[in-house]
């Protein structure tokens, strides 16, 4: 599914939107998740990520 992260499971969250007069109306937080490719052995693999395991990922390349 695009809306998961396939290497921590990272999705949406749940909560409020909470107005001046503390009315509560329902609202998610979507996961930045974007389509990248990763190498596996020497092949690229296309996989949905999280932001976040980019970064990881790009720092313990280097």
């Amino acid at each position: 599914m695009a809306g998961t992260c396939q290497l921590c499971g990272k999705t949406a969250t749940f909560g409020n939107n909470v107005s001046h007069s503390k009315r509560h109306t329902s609202r998610r937080w979507a996961a930045n998740i974007q389509k990248t490719q990763v190498l596996v052995g020497n092949e690229p693999v296309s996989v949905h990520l999280c932001t976040r395991c980019m970064r990881t990922m790009a720092k313990k390349r280097d």
